[in-house]
């Protein structure tokens, strides 16, 4: 073998451990984060509160989530995803572990709005490190698999917590949890690097992926207005699946916890395989003629498959047909995330951390409404149906954004145009 096919090899295994990296990352963040669902009853019953409290519970963390997303974005554009995840793991596993010794609604309330500032930098930094390591013909790919990993994070934390509550109180699983954010800040911090080694071993210098011009200062409103609308769209859905579908289904169906934590892994898992149906779509279709459809068509087939679920959700009289729409509905939101942060790579060029963290800024408020309206809305129209109809219509309206949406030139019209133009759309 030449030196430089080793060094392509090598290269190859360091953008895989890169990805597993963080796809590791992403399934801690969402035990963590998910967690509290699960939790639900013995916190709401040790310190109580009522649901309407709990959604505010919830909400607090998508509101420190969102209002950090653009500055976290900006600090990894800055400073580097290296220094900016091992900070932010760090500081919000700590904060995991402080939610165990909530005392009180107020404290609660604060320590989840801190946790969420803490986690808000884990995608945008994620973005970057993808940015700085990968071509546009892998980010497709490599974003499903870290979406997929916060999904089956999520699923495996329903049984895991259910599981621990068995052996400790809710205070000490969430200790328990914080550790596993502060082992993974540790072993990112010493082994990661911002950009690949200039360098391989054999002394051969990397092609890397070249930085390419950065847009002009500012965010591309224009072109980022329809991508930040149609997250919010996205994460309204999603969140219930995160917040109050466990809950949901416990108390619709009279369910124990342990079947309620079965049920509540389906849609989650299933929402697993949509990423990484949706990231191998992005980068075949970004290689065919449908070049300019790449991120559009994905995201276009995944509102469609969200608003079908939640319809079955509302007309569901079992539990069976419940987790079926509830599994459609994820499935489909899930298979908008990976198109949404391919687009902002696309556009943003060296601001892809701020310009995603802005993308999710907006879709995390959407996260927040969602956590505040079902609970509200439920409790005012005398059942969940005025809400579903509600995401419904968003994902009606998630449709419409994503038509409008570009990035990325014909594959003709490419090899036309200067390099420094090609750059600034994929």
């Amino acid at each position: 073998m030449s030196n430089t096919q080793d060094y392509d090899l090598a290269l190859t295994l360091e953008r895989l451990f890169v990805v597993s990296a963080l796809v590791l990352l992403s399934m801690v963040t969402y035990i963590d984060r998910t967690a509290i669902s699960t939790a639900k009853g013995a916190v709401a019953g040790e310190l109580h509160l009522s649901d309407v409290a709990m959604g505010m519970v919830f909400s607090a963390f998508a509101l420190g989530y969102a209002l950090a997303q653009i500055p976290s974005g900006w600090l990894a554009d800055t400073l580097g995803p290296r220094a900016v995840l091992g900070g932010s793991v760090a500081i919000w596993s700590v904060l995991t572990v402080l939610t165990g010794a909530a005392w009180n609604f107020g404290s609660l309330l604060a320590f989840l709005f801190l946790f969420g500032i803490g986690e808000a930098a884990v995608f945008p930094a994620s973005a970057r490190a993808f940015r700085n390591w990968l071509l546009p013909e892998q980010r497709g790919r490599a974003n499903g698999a870290l979406f997929a990993g916060s999904r089956i994070g999520a699923a495996l934390s329903y049984p895991l917590l259910v599981w621990m509550l068995t052996i400790y109180n809710w205070r000490e699983s969430f200790r328990v949890l914080g550790i596993l954010g502060l082992v993974w800040a540790t072993a990112w911090t010493i082994w990661f690097r911002d950009f690949p080694s200039p360098h391989s071993s054999s002394g051969i210098r990397q092609n890397r992926p070249q930085a390419r011009p950065a847009p002009p200062n500012g965010l591309p409103v224009p072109r980022l207005a329809p991508a930040m609308a149609q997250y919010f769209a996205s994460n309204f859905t999603n969140f219930i699946c995160l917040s109050w579908m466990f809950p949901y289904l416990q108390r619709q169906y009279r369910l124990s916890s342990a079947h309620a934590a079965l049920y509540s892994m389906v849609p989650l898992l299933l929402g697993a395989t949509s990423q990484g149906i949706a990231g191998w779509m992005i980068d075949r279709l970004f290689s065919s003629r449908l070049r300019v459809w790449s991120r559009r068509v994905p995201a276009i087939i995944g509102f469609a498959l969200s608003g079908a679920g939640l319809i079955i959700v509302i007309n569901a009289h079992f539990i069976q047909a419940a987790v079926f729409g509830f599994a459609v509905a994820v499935f489909g939101a899930d298979m908008t995330i990976s198109p949404s942060w391919v687009f902002c790579a696309d556009i943003a060029g060296n601001r892809t951390g701020k310009i995603s963290g802005a993308m999710n800024m907006f879709g995390n408020i959407g996260a927040f409404v969602s956590a505040n309206a079902f609970p509200l809305l439920s409790k005012t129209s005398g059942g969940s149906s005025v809400y579903f109809c509600l995401a419904v219509a968003l994902d009606i309206g998630g449709i419409l954004c994503w038509i409008r949406m570009r990035s990325v030139q014909p594959e003709a019209l490419v090899h036309d145009r200067h390099p420094a133009e090609v750059n600034s759309w994929v």
